[in-house]
């Protein structure tokens, strides 16, 4: 019989990672086990990923190296199914690395992962620090350097 999936939203990942609730987090630790020995299937999301990363930088100001190791102990956490997976260990890879917010260094991973090598936007600041990745400004004709 398969695992039944349980949807892991923010708070749980939240309490786990600051224990600032810790009956929660133990109660998340407990839910982790289950997932691990099969009981449970947690599945999540890259939604979820973000929220997370943006509520450790603006409530928890955490550093983006700390952030950094958090998300990648979630990444690694066996019994936990992520979409996107692939993309969100490069986005956070390169949040850290290149210092773009986390959102851009996704959209990037993103872009790249899909074969998609233009970006509509005015905002070059963080784009402009990934390779491979071509301007195309509102108003331009594409197909034009």
């Amino acid at each position: 019989m398969k695992a039944e999936p349980v949807f892991t939203d923010t708070n749980l990942f939240l309490r786990f990672l600051t224990n600032d609730v810790p009956e929660q987090a133990a109660a998340f630790e407990r839910l982790v086990r289950q997932a691990q020995d099969g009981q449970v299937s947690l599945v999540t999301n890259s939604m979820v990923m973000a929220e997370l990363v943006w509520t450790l930088e603006s409530y928890y100001a955490l550093p983006p190296v700390e952030i950094q190791a958090r998300i990648l102990a979630i990444l690694n956490t066996p019994g936990l199914e992520i979409e996107d997976g692939e993309i969100l260990l490069q986005a956070i890879l390169w949040y850290v690395e290149k210092h773009v917010d986390f959102i851009d260094a996704f959209n990037a991973a993103w872009m790249i992962n899909h074969g998609i090598q233009s970006i509509g936007t005015v905002d070059r600041k963080h784009f402009a620090h990934f390779e491979g990745i071509r301007f195309i400004e509102p108003g331009t004709s594409i197909g034009r350097e």
